[in-house]
């Protein structure tokens, strides 16, 4: 998400859902449910509720997170 992929959630009619990381460029990649449980969990991205394919939303606080993990800062103790 940091290089402007979009992670989706893609829901069929039976209420089956796979999770996918889209980058700007090439395949997607399928995501596990449990790495996406984690990240809301730990409150850095929030779904937006959409059918068929819901887009996950980087929060204030993943953003944060990111932005020390890409500048190297220790200042983040939840890593």
């Amino acid at each position: 998400m940091a290089d402007g992929a979009t992670l989706k959630a893609h829901r069929t009619l039976d209420g089956s859902k796979v999770h996918k990381l889209h980058p700007l460029e090439g395949d997607a990649v399928t995501v596990s449910s449990t790495v996406v449980r984690t990240l809301e969990k730990c409150g850095w991205v929030r779904s937006n509720m959409k059918f068929p394919a819901a887009t996950y939303l980087l929060t204030e606080k993943g953003r944060q997170l990111l932005v020390s993990a890409l500048h190297g800062s220790d200042d983040d103790a939840t890593l």
